[in-house]
């Protein structure tokens, strides 16, 4: 897996900006899985639902498309930057609290305890991951 600073990620957009206009880059598009299942946690992404332990979960618009972001990318550390801009269609200048109010609300909300996540892990210093070793125990 390649890490890049912010720095160095600015930098690779340029190069691809630059090289897209002299050749066509098509956009892939992937089908999201209509239910993402954990244990203790089911994500439907056709009705826009989370349940936990099969009780609706109210989330904001940003909480859920937080969520599925994490979710549908286990095991994968996601930049605080990542995440904004993914999640808030906007570049990332200063989404450090934006992302941290989101990700605590959204722990308050389908983490067993909240305090001590199972699903969204901190990678300290890079971003977040969703976990699913050990999610739902």
């Amino acid at each position: 897996m390649l890490t890049l600073n912010e720095q160095e990620e600015k930098v690779l957009d340029k190069i691809i900006a630059a090289i897209s206009d002299c050749i066509q880059l098509e956009t892939i598009q992937t089908a999201p899985v209509p239910v993402l299942s954990f244990p203790g946690l089911e994500i439907r992404q056709n009705q826009h639902r989370v349940l936990q332990d099969r009780e609706d979960i109210n989330l904001t618009r940003l909480e859920y498309n937080t969520l599925v972001l994490l979710a549908t990318n286990p095991g994968i550390v996601l930049t605080r930057s990542q995440i904004f801009e993914a999640v808030w269609n906007m570049d990332s200048n200063s989404c450090q609290s934006s992302i941290s109010t989101v990700i605590c609300n959204l722990r308050k909300k389908i983490e067993p305890d909240s305090k001590n996540p199972t699903y969204i892990k901190t990678v300290l210093g890079v971003g977040y991951k969703f976990d699913i070793t050990n999610a739902g125990e």
